[in-house]
């Protein structure tokens, strides 16, 4: 087996979603665990990708790769299980008419305040607010919910979103919500205003081109929506191994999307369930004494690469960036165990290029190890 494991530290921001902060569009929504617009740009100079390729994200979280899709007028396809993470994505991802987006917008501001009962609103959402921003955000939203048009009502509602964000007393801190000690916290209708009027400008100042983009909100271990052998390349991020649960993670956004619907947990496996009683390994690089999240991780990656593997084209090149898993008594190394099972399968011309490098503590005093994010890129 051959597996060229390099160091690409130079590559270590550009990973990170950070890059995006200041990017039109790109930053309609934090997402802390994507990655960049530069990444992506990146690997389409990298794999010389054109108008005419199609290119696959899988794992599409906020997404950054259909947006570099559009702005380069580049085919796309993008696939995540969350309903939340569909709906931002097809918001950045639309053509919109400004003159509708001011009409609305100033019918919204221009809404008459009606004090909100919040005695029976979440908890969460009564921890993540003051008592004053939370009713503004809920009248906001009901305002919202009476646009009769959904793409014009969605982009109104991530506006909401990215506003309420930048109010909230929660801190998202590794797997959990923690309270965010402020100084000072400002109003949020001032702060909703602002991101209307900076998103409806975003429209003019990153022009989008022609291209044909599918989402689906589906599981990247059953991708049946796509043909076999239909896809050029794959540029994407699947969870890392750990111990996240994204659905209590970003449960105040998924509150204010949906209300009190019950959502399944989408945590750091792949698929919606853990493991049942009945494992099987499916593969041969799967280690036998990892923790059981683990081998269910591995187990559900091991499917999402053969389904990568069958939907890729011959000469298909695959870009996956991924951390590796930290438990209390050891760093398990995904990134090979990922690079080995996708050789398994049939992928070539392996590498890891190794881009970020961490200390891995428990209770801050004792290491347990060195943690690599890495990138992974291979060819069908």
């Amino acid at each position: 087996m051959k597996i060229k494991v390099i160091e690409r530290l130079d590559l270590g921001d550009i990973v990170t979603f950070t890059p995006n902060k200041d990017i039109p569009r790109y930053n309609w929504f934090y997402f802390k665990e994507g990655y960049s617009r530069e990444f992506v740009m990146t690997m389409f100079k990298k794999f010389r990708v054109d108008t005419e390729s199609w290119v696959l994200d899988p794992f599409m979280g906020s997404g950054t790769t259909l947006l570099a899709c559009r702005e380069k007028g580049v085919n796309g396809i993008g696939i995540d299980i969350s309903p939340l993470f569909y709906m931002i994505t097809e918001v950045k991802i639309r053509d919109y008419d400004i003159n509708k987006l001011n009409m609305y917008s100033e019918k919204i501001f221009k809404s008459k305040f009606k004090l909100y009962d919040v005695n029976n609103i979440h908890p969460i959402l009564k921890k993540a607010f003051n008592l004053h921003n939370l009713r503004d955000i809920l009248f906001f939203r009901d305002i919202i919910s009476e646009i009769n048009d959904r793409k014009y009502r969605d982009f109104f509602l991530l506006a909401l979103l990215n506003a309420s964000s930048k109010v909230s007393l929660l801190w998202k801190e590794g797997p959990e919500l923690k309270p965010h000690i402020r100084r000072h916290i400002p109003p949020f209708r001032e702060i909703f205003i602002r991101v209307v009027r900076r998103m409806i400008r975003d429209i003019q100042e990153l022009e989008l081109r022609p291209s044909e983009i599918y989402l689906y909100q589906s599981d990247a271990r059953r991708m049946t929506q796509i043909e076999d052998e239909s896809i050029d390349f794959i540029i994407t991020s699947p969870p890392y191994l750990n111990r996240i649960d994204y659905t209590r993670l970003y449960e105040t956004e998924y509150l204010l999307t949906f209300g009190d619907l019950k959502i399944n947990p989408i945590r750091s496996y792949i698929g919606l369930k853990p493991p049942n009683r009945g494992y099987i390994k499916k593969s041969k690089y799967i280690p036998d004494d990892i923790p059981p999240i683990g081998k269910a991780y591995f187990n559900d990656m091991y499917e999402v690469l053969n389904e990568m593997y069958r939907v890729l084209s011959p000469g298909g090149k695959i870009s996956i960036v991924v951390g590796q898993g930290i438990f209390p008594d050891r760093v398990i190394d995904s990134d090979i165990i990922i690079a080995k099972m996708a050789y398994e399968i049939g992928f070539r011309n392996i590498e890891v290029w190794i881009v970020n490098k961490r200390i891995a503590t428990k209770k801050r005093t004792k290491k347990i190890g060195v943690v690599n994010e890495s990138i992974i890129i291979g060819r069908k």
